[in-house]
């Protein structure tokens, strides 16, 4: 069984997690192979939008303990970290597409900030969000120090690293952590319909957003106002700004292809 579905469709890449028998949580096959699935899509011009979801009842649940704990397996932690999760989260934030976690069920350490680091991400009204890691005596990682905080504050984020409280898909959106939950109902024609919008709005442009937010995690007011500038040049020369005013002017729908 691939431990990574991938299905191409109407622009639109989704990236399955298919370990349901463990909740979705990560080996290091299964880390390696989604690197190298986002390394694709960022090639593939067939690709303009990206939905990162799991199988069976979890969105994933972290690292496979049992790999970690098997002297014949167990990588390392400092491998883990530097060849599983760090790049994981570099590609989810440098890929020049979106990048939606549709999140299908728990979402537990790093599982959870895997989920957080991408640009949208959407909940069914039955998920929890957990950072598990002080829970067996670690830290969080895959960037949850860096995002959680930043998303939702720093006391709140302090309290849920330490405590390993669990934050329904409810609580999650009210904090701020993620953009929306759904009903269970709703979920997948909400995630279809959000990636297909995605895939056909004028992809250069938001791509060019999400080098904005990165760069305004560290940047001052003034480094900020600087980078709007020299990026907004560069979305005004390409091919969608132009099909967006003609559209705009001629009172139609606009054909963005990403260009």
């Amino acid at each position: 069984m691939n431990s990574i579905e991938l299905k191409i469709e109407n622009k639109v890449a989704r990236i399955t997690l298919n370990r349901p028998e463990v909740f979705n949580s990560f080996n290091r096959e299964m880390a390696l192979k989604l690197q190298d699935i986002f390394d694709d899509c960022e090639t593939n011009d067939e690709v303009r939008a990206i939905v990162l979801t799991g199988n069976g009842k979890a969105f994933c649940a972290g690292q496979d303990l049992k790999e970690v704990t098997d002297p014949d397996l167990n990588p390392g932690f400092k491998k883990i970290l530097e060849e599983h999760y760090n790049p994981i989260i570099t590609r989810i934030r440098s890929i020049k597409k979106p990048v939606i976690a549709a999140v299908n069920g728990v979402a537990a350490g790093a599982g959870a900030n895997i989920a957080l680091a991408c640009d949208v991400v959407v909940a069914h009204e039955k998920v929890s969000f957990i950072q598990a890691f002080s829970l067996i005596g670690l830290v969080p990682d895959s960037a949850g120090t860096f995002f959680l905080p930043r998303l939702i504050g720093f006391q709140k984020a302090s309290a849920l690293a330490m405590l390993g409280d669990k934050i329904s898909a409810q609580e999650a959106e009210r904090l701020g952590m993620i953009y929306k939950y759904v009903s269970l109902e709703e979920f997948e024609e909400t995630i279809n319909k959000l990636a297909l919008k995605m895939a056909n709005m004028p992809t250069k442009a938001l791509g060019l957003i999400k080098e904005l937010f990165n760069q305004s995690m560290t940047n001052d007011l003034e480094a900020q106002l600087a980078l709007e500038s020299k990026l907004q040049i560069e979305a005004a020369q390409s091919n969608d700004y132009a099909e967006g005013v003609a559209a705009f002017i001629e009172k139609r729908k606009p054909n963005f292809n990403g260009n």
